[in-house]
């Protein structure tokens, strides 16, 4: 299929003169178009920045990201909100729901970015409010809903624009076990359907439904599988 991300040599720091802090660490991670991958590591890792240098929310301090072929660093900042609002689905662990706007009016956002019309822009986003099991939700306002199906209008969101990589940000840390479940079967069904998937989370558990999963910790990706992990904890658990 190709690749659809190519990070090389990623750094990413804060600060400036001596009190520069190194978040990312030389990254080098590539996905195929149509793979679900998870990156896991604890709080303060460097996921979080990470996603948001791949979602064209910042830029990096040093390196190449190539997304769909496109070299990020060549982009003007226009070009960077055209390529999110055109390419990219992001899915937050807070939801980023607009309490005054029913599920509809939330989901038909992005759409209103993209100057989709009017008619066109509601049976979109009806279409993807009955893809993720809400078609009887769609004039529910988000205090209405359950912290699942918030998450599930989040996801129609993302995929409404039919973008090319689905960003996904500690997606069932708000929720309680069973809806967590529920919203995991829900990318595992978009990634059969031919979804790109890249899932930043701290939970072991939830990482290990991906296809593949990476670990990052003080700003180091590397391959890591669940038994290095585990073996990685406990040693950090000794010191």
């Amino acid at each position: 299929m190709g690749k659809i991300l190519e990070c090389r040599e990623i750094c990413k720091d804060y600060g400036q003169g001596r009190l520069v802090t190194p978040v990312l660490r030389n990254i080098n991670f590539s996905m195929e178009s149509g793979e679900y991958v998870a990156v896991m590591g604890p709080s303060g890792s460097g996921k979080s920045t990470l996603m948001n240098l791949i979602g064209c929310l910042d830029r990096p301090t040093s390196g190449e990201i190539l997304l769909d072929g496109a070299l990020l660093k060549d982009c003007t900042d226009d070009q960077l909100a055209d390529i999110r609002l055109r390419k990219i689905g992001f899915v937050f662990q807070n939801f980023q729901l607009l309490g005054d706007q029913t599920a509809l009016q939330n989901v038909e956002l992005p759409l209103i970015y993209a100057k989709v019309a009017g008619n066109e822009r509601k049976k979109r986003a009806a279409e993807a409010l009955e893809r993720v099991g809400l078609g009887d939700r769609m004039r529910h306002k988000p205090n209405q809903l359950s912290g699942g199906q918030k998450q599930r209008v989040a996801i129609a969101r993302a995929m409404v624009n039919h973008p090319e990589l689905l960003l996904a940000d500690e997606p069932t840390g708000a929720l309680d076990s069973a809806s967590g479940k529920q919203i995991m079967a829900l990318f595992r069904q978009l990634n059969q359907e031919g979804v790109t998937v890249l899932m930043i989370t701290h939970d072991a558990h939830i990482a290990e439904q991906a296809e593949r999963m990476v670990f990052i910790r003080d700003g180091r990706l590397s391959e890591a599988g669940t038994e290095a992990l585990g073996k990685e904890e406990e040693h950090d658990g000794e010191k």
